[in-house]
């Protein structure tokens, strides 16, 4: 469900990132980075062996979207990709497409690739920053060292103006099938399906203060990614990475959240959403106040404030104000209202490492270790 809040500021130019992968190669590190991520220590001698754990780097942007890099069709065409918990498709934009938006990015052409396959339907999607249409097509599409063949894919021909400021070129949702538009097999699926992935889950770190070393790991997880144990949470509802939460609280406080409430946990977007209700007690417990459509904190309280507590399956997962306050503008990270459900984005997951686990249907989470590579 991508949704970003604050990478479009009427004014102010967005620089072009180069890939993290790029700039890995480009210094010569890329090979050890991929390497020293795996699970399996010995995965680096059967580069080849179908089903593997693979990690794809992503660039952190402003501590406000995290994107990697993917290659479509034969020979592989380079995309920046948001990869996204939130939806469960795969689009790039057209080279047919005439949109504002596709001037400021990547094109997928499907008449340089042998192995790309059109296929007669029509594409709608949208997210709660823009909308695009387009076809639908396949094609090899490869993330990491892996190769997912004949993977259904949309092509968009026109977008909404607002994915002209993005820093990627489309997204890939990593949810579940039941919310991918036209029924399509998202990228992941297809990959557990072909038996390319040792293990049908994946997990997610992300890096802050726009560090890099954010990382995408497919078929299986990193335990230098954090300390302790894993803790389990059963998904309440396949579709989004949907959990419940039994309350946020402040200072023993409830604050929200009062006798369990629906969440997801979504790589898609930047901030933390919930009911306006909520937000508002949130806002008014660590004294924020409203200015220009954002929640504003004096800065000098930031020290003084005190943790907020998620309480999920029962074990808490404190927030400090370092993470749901904004270091660099001190507005809070909280917003709402959200659909109808808590939304547990980037602001919570860079604090705890995530462990998506399809073969229980259940997601884990715990503290990160935050001594990461330099």
């Amino acid at each position: 469900m991508w949704s970003s809040f604050r990478i479009w500021k009427i004014g102010v130019p967005l620089r072009k990132e180069k890939s993290l992968r790029q700039i890995l190669r480009e210094q010569g590190k890329l090979k050890d980075f991929l390497e020293n991520h795996k699970t399996n220590p010995a995965g680096k001698y059967f580069p080849d062996f179908a089903a593997q754990v693979t990690s794809e780097p992503m660039i952190n942007y402003l501590d406000n979207s995290y994107f990697g890099t993917i290659y479509i069709g034969t020979p592989g065409q380079e995309f920046t990709v948001l990869f996204d918990t939130g939806s469960s498709n795969l689009w790039v934009p057209s080279a047919s497409c005439t949109s504002y938006a596709c001037e400021n990015h990547k094109t997928f052409n499907s008449s340089q690739s042998p192995t790309f396959k059109s296929i007669n339907e029509s594409l709608s999607i949208g997210y709660g920053s823009g909308y695009l249409t387009g076809v639908v097509g396949s094609d090899t599409v490869q993330v990491g060292n892996i190769m997912d063949t004949n993977q259904v894919f949309g092509l968009a021909e026109n977008e909404d103006d607002n994915f002209y400021y993005t820093l990627f070129d489309g997204i890939l949702g990593l949810g579940y099938p039941n919310i991918s538009s036209d029924g399509i097999i998202p990228v992941f699926d297809n990959m557990w399906k072909q038996k390319l992935v040792q293990e049908n889950l994946f997990s997610v770190f992300l890096s802050s203060n726009e560090a890099n070393g954010s990382v995408l790991i497919l078929g299986g997880y990193n335990s230098s990614y954090f300390s302790g144990s894993l803790s389990w949470v059963p998904v309440s509802q396949e579709g989004y990475w949907q959990i419940t939460m039994d309350s946020v609280t402040m200072n023993g406080k409830t604050i929200a959240c009062n006798g369990s409430c629906q969440a997801i946990v979504d790589t898609g977007t930047s901030l933390l959403m919930g009911p306006l209700t909520d937000i508002l007690n949130i806002q008014n417990a660590i004294g924020a106040t409203q200015n220009s459509g954002e929640y504003a904190v004096n800065c000098s309280t930031m020290d003084t404030l005190p943790d907020i507590i998620f309480t999920i399956n029962g074990k808490q997962y404190p927030l400090s104000p370092k993470a749901y306050i904004d270091q660099s503008s001190c507005n809070s990270n909280f917003q709402g209202p959200s659909p109808g459900f808590w939304v547990l984005g980037d602001v919570f997951i860079r604090e705890y490492f995530t462990v998506f686990d399809r073969a229980n249907n259940q997601k884990e989470l715990l503290a990160i270790n935050k001594a990461f590579i330099e």
